[in-house]
């Protein structure tokens, strides 16, 4: 007796937030070289502007001047509630996972809130002044956040609690961990420091012509920087050169997001000149200009853009009761149930010291 799986159709959403109080939804079809974009939805919950918006496999959230955050079912395209915590504009949103979102806001407060319950279970008073920008570590047991308090703090997610503030030069507005977590950027200005995790001490500066407006990392060593000017750079994070430059949009760059579909890298870039565009990245050749693959004119006034990229859905027919020896389940606080060959148990168990040994250091720094 056996499990199988068959995979259901999914399809990708590029989501757009704009100052005209609406989010658009566009329907991405991927087959050939170039992608057709198809308006799919319109919603307008918001009565004011949109500031940020992020996704994960079922829900987008959007955050707005009118100090809450909507939540839409993608899978059932309907609304599926408002949620109200924060006093001020709604300025970060990270979902970890399908388990929490975390949101920022001008009134200086961290929340996290349950994806299952859309309970807020913890809220952290994280800056004096407004938090700027947040990002998760990929393991979930860290997060880091900068405000206008010129403080970079790190967040102990198991615990609830603040584990380390440093104090920095600057008014920082962006802060965003690596793919593995290894390393991670913090921006003021027109200026990006790279930090090491194990040290907490910066390895490496760039310096962008222009204010920073967004960055994301296309690998763990490649950068994407966009500032307020039509191009777009590629940074090499450990010499800190720029491998490629390329005008993007007729306007400067707003916003970027990232994602991998079939192993290579998208960036999708929003400008305030309306536009919308996917590129393809060779990690191979980043000294070449990315692919235009996609772009799509929404003749709105952008704000933030994501992708919905559903999880692969499987019909489970079920006709053995044993157990596999590879389910892994990963909840908030990282705690694993699993079967494995002992020997595969004892090599995770080694890992996973090495792991909470090199976290300890960096809690103590």
């Amino acid at each position: 007796m056996r499990r199988s799986w068959e995979p259901t159709e999914v399809h990708m959403e590029l989501v757009v937030g704009c100052y005209e109080q609406i989010l658009f939804g566009f329907q991405v079809q991927t087959q050939g070289e170039k992608w057709q974009a198809t308006a799919d939805f319109t919603n307008h919950a918001h009565t004011a502007s949109l500031s940020v918006v992020a996704a994960n496999n079922r829900f987008v959230a959007t955050g707005s001047k009118d100090e809450t955050i909507q939540v839409y079912d993608m899978k059932k395209k309907v609304e599926h509630g408002a949620l109200l915590h924060h006093n001020g504009t709604i300025t970060c949103l990270e979902f970890h996972r399908n388990t929490h979102l975390l949101s920022g806001a001008e009134d200086g407060l961290i929340c996290v809130w349950n994806t299952k319950k859309w309970e807020c279970q913890h809220t952290f008073k994280a800056h004096k002044g407004q938090v700027s920008s947040l990002s998760i570590h990929p393991s979930g047991k860290l997060a880091l956040s900068v405000g206008n308090d010129k403080t970079l703090r790190t967040w102990n997610l198991v615990e609830g609690r603040s584990a380390f503030i440093k104090n920095i030069k600057q008014n920082a507005h962006i802060v965003q961990w690596s793919p593995g977590g290894e390393t991670y950027a913090v921006v003021a200005h027109n200026k990006l420091d790279m930090y090491k995790l194990e040290t907490a001490s910066i390895i490496g500066s760039i310096a962008n012509p222009k204010r920073i407006s967004s960055i994301r990392f296309i690998t763990e060593t490649l950068l994407a920087v966009a500032g307020d000017e039509e191009a777009i750079r590629l940074y090499d994070t450990d010499s800190q050169k720029c491998l490629c430059e390329f005008k993007a949009h007729e306007n400067r760059v707003k916003n970027l997001h990232s994602f991998q579909f079939e192993g290579s890298p998208i960036i999708v870039s929003s400008s305030s000149d309306g536009y919308v565009k996917m590129w393809k990245v060779d990690t191979e050749k980043a000294q070449s200009t990315p692919q235009l693959i996609c772009e799509v004119n929404t003749s709105a006034r952008l704000t933030c853009v994501s992708v919905w990229l559903p999880g692969i859905e499987h019909k489970i027919s079920t006709e053995d009761a044993a157990p596999s020896s590879r389910w892994l389940l990963t909840g908030w606080d990282l705690a694993m149930q699993h079967w494995l060959p002992l020997e595969e148990s004892l090599v995770m168990l080694k890992q996973a010291a090495c792991h909470l040994l090199q976290l300890a250091f960096f809690l103590g720094a």
